[in-house]
């Protein structure tokens, strides 16, 4: 009876380690997928972050492009005559073509 128990404690062993590596890699076919998954986020994060940011700066840009608009005639004066083409009564408007 001593041989029986001998046998059983040493495949009860057996089995438990058997159970502890399936179980391990079991847990690293589940994490490493996450893992690549998790990486792939934070590239997409730090990528986001970067056009945040570009966003804003162009924000700013047109805000203070709006305030100058707001409350300065002379840069809407500008903008008229180089976006629109207009001039003032009496001004004579002489284009130069600079594409040679």
């Amino acid at each position: 009876m001593n041989v029986d128990t001998l046998i059983w404690d040493k495949l009860s062993r057996v089995v438990m380690t058997l159970l502890v590596l399936a179980s391990l890699v079991w847990g690293a076919v589940l994490y490493f997928p996450l893992m690549h998954q998790n990486e792939a986020m934070r590239q997409q994060i730090i990528q986001l972050d970067q056009q945040i940011e570009h966003e804003e700066i162009v924000n700013r840009e047109l805000r203070l492009e709006i305030d100058a608009l707001k409350s300065d005639p002379k840069t809407v004066e500008r903008l008229a005559r180089e976006q629109l083409g207009l001039a003032k009564p009496n001004e004579t408007v002489i284009r130069f073509d600079v594409s040679h």
